[in-house]
């Protein structure tokens, strides 16, 4: 919990890298598992889980950041990035809508980018933030 608290946007960032780099590796890992075993087509349960494991970290790592950031933009992106990350996954699960595979990674890059902006560029220097850029 003290990691979240002082890194939260390092935590955040390689929530959404590791999200990232599941959601690339996914076709792959099932082509060649259908290649080797042609018998099931289920995903196991454990890697379904995988993404709310995901959204669950990115969301406290989100909420911290959110405390501790001097930007008062910062907040509403990040957010609405996970949002979009919460939507786009939920959608891949109950298909609500027609959206491509590819569009998982416009918010976990996003989500990326605005926490490693955050960590550069806005972070408070005092436990107390009082300092806001518009």
């Amino acid at each position: 919990m003290l990691f979240i608290k002082q890194k939260s946007d390092i935590l955040g960032a390689a929530a959404s890298t590791l999200c990232l780099i599941h959601c690339i590796a996914t076709p792959f890992i099932f082509i060649a598992q259908t290649c080797s075993i042609t018998c099931c087509d289920a995903t196991p349960t454990w890697w379904k889980f995988i993404d709310y494991f995901f959204l669950t970290i990115s969301f406290f790592a989100i909420y911290r950041s959110t405390q501790t950031t001097s930007s008062n933009w910062i907040k509403p992106m990040l957010w609405s990035s996970w949002f979009l990350l919460l939507i786009v996954i939920a959608n891949e699960k109950f298909t609500w809508f027609a959206l491509h595979d590819s569009f998982i990674y416009v918010p976990a890059i996003l989500l990326t980018v605005l926490h490693l902006y955050n960590q550069r560029y806005c972070q408070c220097n005092t436990t107390k933030c009082c300092t806001n850029e518009g």
